[in-house]
């Protein structure tokens, strides 16, 4: 059952009857420390940088793709749970760094996951607000009769898009993949989503070179001799910053005043894991109670599209729990970035399973 409420500008889309049986998270071995990049920035360079963003150091893929972290988040997460992988009857991939161009990477997932070809699967571009998009597809395919059972993929490996003399991104991006499993269930109540979009800020977060625009790099409006080039990630922090607290702040108060009307008070808040001079301005400005707002970025860096799981897996400790853990309580979540676009819910997350966190890949010590 969906439907929709509020004014044209920040409608709630409420989608009942879908529940989030689990969450698992996996990240690559290896793993870079931002004060490294002294030698490359400068020592009082990459001090501030660390004081501002709050990250320390960041799990980075070496030949291993998005999908190869899903894999293993997926595998695990089905595991855990004793999940018939015949019940799985759709696969959503969502993430900005697929294994090529053609065909979809969801396609190959399904057979390396080894899910009945009977499986729907398709692939889904979308970076820091992929995760609540994901959950809104994926709940509203379930609410509306079309699947029962999602296996809901996302994650980035947006180190291979960053140029290492870029300073404004080299020490912010980590790589990481996760899987979330939702199942029809008649008992959950409304989970509201609010989403959105504004093409204008198209420049101000992007990899220009590469697509079918412009295949061969000729773009150089973002390219500087010694930095990046067409085919590196371009950021422009400053305004990314002003987007952000010019749109979220009204996302959260719309989720805030429909938690209040349906009496369910919000126990913590979720966002993105940008950066964290980013969600501490982000917090202040919506009057958030600190010890409400979870911050974990200092250890994984940014991961895009799966910081969100990510920083979900993290506050349940499953990094140290063998046996996993479990999530209680209704979570505010809200991504945003690159579009722009940016997407926000309340999920009820009692018992969620949340699986101990996969390491892929070599660590540096083995290579």
């Amino acid at each position: 059952m969906s439907s929709v409420t509020g004014s044209s500008d920040d409608a709630v889309r409420s989608i009942a009857n879908v529940k989030i049986r689990g969450i698992a998270c996996a990240l690559p071995k290896v793993v870079s420390d931002v004060a490294e990049l002294s030698g490359r920035f400068g020592d009082e360079s990459i001090a501030k940088i660390m004081a501002s963003t709050g990250i320390e150091r960041r799990h980075v893929v070496q030949d291993e793709c998005t999908s190869d972290l899903c894999v293993e988040a997926a595998e695990r997460l089905l595991a855990d749970l004793g999940i018939d992988k015949s019940s799985i009857d759709t696969l959503i991939f969502i993430t900005q760094t697929p294994d090529y161009v053609l065909p979809a990477t969801a396609c190959t997932l399904q057979r390396r996951l080894g899910l009945p070809v009977t499986t729907a699967a398709l692939d889904v571009n979308m970076g820091c607000s992929g995760y609540v998009y994901g959950l809104w597809m994926a709940s509203a395919m379930i609410a509306g009769g079309g699947s029962r059972r999602v296996l809901l993929l996302v994650g980035d490996t947006i180190s291979k898009l960053v140029a290492p003399g870029d300073r404004s991104v080299a020490a912010l991006f980590g790589d990481a993949g996760s899987a979330t499993l939702l199942d029809h269930d008649s008992t959950v109540a409304g989970a509201p989503f609010v989403l959105g979009t504004d093409g204008r800020g198209e420049k101000n977060l992007i990899v220009p070179g590469g697509g079918f625009r412009d295949r061969k790099g000729a773009d150089g409006s973002t390219s500087e001799d010694d930095v990046r080039g067409p085919f590196d990630l371009y950021m422009n922090g400053t305004e990314i910053f002003a987007f952000t607290l010019a749109r979220v702040p009204g996302l959260v108060r719309t989720l805030e005043k429909y938690a209040e009307e349906q009496q369910r008070p919000i126990d913590k808040y979720v966002f993105h894991q940008a950066n964290r001079f980013m969600l501490e301005h982000l917090s202040k400005k919506t009057k958030l109670p600190a010890e409400k707002v979870v911050l974990n970025l200092q250890n994984v860096g940014n991961t895009s599209s799966a910081s969100i799981p990510l920083a979900l897996s993290l506050s349940a400790n499953a990094a140290t729990a063998v046996s996993g853990s479990t999530l209680h309580g209704q979570h505010l979540l809200a991504g945003f970035g690159v579009g722009y676009s940016w997407a926000g819910c309340i999920v009820d997350l009692d018992n969620t399973w949340i699986s101990p966190l996969t390491l892929v890949g070599t660590d540096s010590s083995e290579a």
